[in-house]
């Protein structure tokens, strides 16, 4: 392979100077993430690794016929939890599940989104066992981040190795904004010229970076709640010229802090009266609220089964196995084996509330058998998979690490899967985390065109 004889052919001293080029324009490009409560400082660089990560054509044709299957039962799911609630009915999945989920929404009872879609913009996270199979190990749809990333380190690595992007046959990432933008103007209500912002908590939020290279590269307003107002039953923009409609809402908020009138009232994040706006369709929410439900872990276990209730199809992408600590079988079955297991809370994200049973302290394990006796239904556990590794720079040599893939699927008039995603790579030594929060780094994923 041409990228193997590239890499063979130069020297440790010009990857690592490379490696450090890269790393320089990724800070010179802004593409840094906050970290709360660190004492280093809350703004860092990604750390990247000039290596990427490698795609067949054919492999990913096989991820993006099951992620368009997955995307697809999940939004009948959404859309099915806040009507009918026919897979409840039909006993498929426990109605204490859903009851119980911190997740669900009541207020979004009822809701009736622009074209009957919920999850407008998901990541997947993905995995690959030693054997090669692949397996998805969650879903993200309230806000998911990371794109940026993708985007940026595509235009960092043809800077440093443009001979192979001329040689080699690798998709384009760069045509993401332009897909977003068409999927939010399909939202927008009938109106002449929509106009679509992107709501950002602001500067202080970890992927704010993320939002105003979005905004800019949309050629759209990036905004705050503070910019926002309902005023003569639309939802509206202050400018200097006055007010001016907005008709779709690309949301970077969560779902609690979106309408002080209908969710948290302490929010001042949100807008007051939104929701209301949003209930009379005079503008459109991506991702619609409430598609949260999906995000929770014990929902992730039922997957499967939805995929066969609302498509009578096999999952053509598998869940890691996974136990629910709620049932009374399968948290005997944890707690016996806590040693072996990864406990995750159903509702923690970023690597946080997490423990990894082989890699923890027995001090560690006793914590999380108390902590999911007191509340069973927010924990689910794993087994550890033999994931497989890729070759990385760590330091001044080269090391294989542990890695996961996080595809990006837009669903606008159809399901489109962005060719490759942002690969995720543990660099602490022997690591199964993988979040930048945690000390990981991101590759270049290079999906080969044929």
């Amino acid at each position: 392979m041409l990228l193997v004889e590239k890499i063979n052919s130069l020297s440790l001293e010009e990857l690592l100077r490379r490696q450090q080029a890269a790393q320089t324009a990724l800070m010179k490009l802004g593409a840094t993430f906050n970290v709360y409560g660190d004492s280093q400082g809350t703004e860092r660089i990604f750390p990247f690794d000039v290596i990427p990560r490698i795609v067949s054509a054919q492999e990913w044709k096989v991820l993006e016929t099951g992620l368009k299957q997955r995307i697809y039962a999940l939004n009948c799911f959404i859309a099915d939890i806040y009507d009918e609630q026919k897979i409840i009915k039909d006993g498929v999945i426990p109605v204490e599940m859903i009851a119980s989920a911190s997740r669900f929404l009541s207020p979004c009872i009822g809701l009736k989104p622009p074209g009957g879609i919920w999850c407008h913009i998901t990541g997947t996270d993905l995995v690959r066992d030693r054997s090669g199979e692949w397996y998805v190990l969650e879903d993200n749809l309230r806000c998911p981040s990371g794109i940026s990333y993708v985007l940026e380190n595509r235009q960092v690595m043809k800077n440093s190795f443009p001979e192979l992007f001329a040689q080699m046959g690798i998709q384009p990432v760069d045509g993401y904004a332009s897909h977003l933008l068409d999927a939010l103007l399909t939202l927008a209500p009938t109106v002449p010229e929509p106009n679509v912002v992107v709501l950002t908590p602001g500067i202080y939020n970890s992927a704010y970076f993320e939002h105003s290279f979005l905004a800019q590269q949309m050629g759209v307003e990036l905004v705050e709640g503070r910019d926002l107002v309902v005023s003569d039953g639309y939802l509206q923009m202050r400018t200097t010229k006055g007010l001016k409609r907005v008709d779709v809402i690309y949301r970077r908020i969560d779902d609690d802090f979106i309408d002080p009138k209908v969710f948290r009232s302490d929010s001042l994040l949100g807008v007051p009266g939104l929701i209301e706006v949003y209930r009379q369709g005079r503008v459109a929410i991506a991702n619609a609220p409430g598609t949260g439900i999906a995000d929770d872990k014990a929902i992730y276990a039922y997957v499967p089964k939805m995929i066969k209730f609302y498509l009578g199809e096999e999952p053509i992408l598998q869940n890691v196995p996974t136990y629910i600590c709620e049932d009374e079988k399968e948290r005997a079955h944890v707690l016996e084996n806590l040693d072996k297991l990864v406990v995750k809370s159903a509702n923690e994200s970023g690597g946080y509330g997490m423990l990894i049973g082989p890699h923890a302290t027995e001090e560690k394990r006793q914590e999380f058998a108390q902590l999911i006796q007191e509340n069973p239904r927010n924990y689910i556990a794993q087994p550890t998979l033999s994931l497989s590794r890729v070759p990385t720079i760590v330091g001044d040599r080269f090391e294989g690490c542990h890695v996961d893939l996080r595809p990006y699927i837009i669903y606008g008039q159809d399901i489109y899967v962005h060719p490759g995603g942002l690969t995720r790579v543990a660099l602490k030594k022997g690591s199964l985390v993988v979040n930048s929060s945690q000390g990981g780094g991101s590759k270049d994923t290079w999906v080969l065109a044929n």
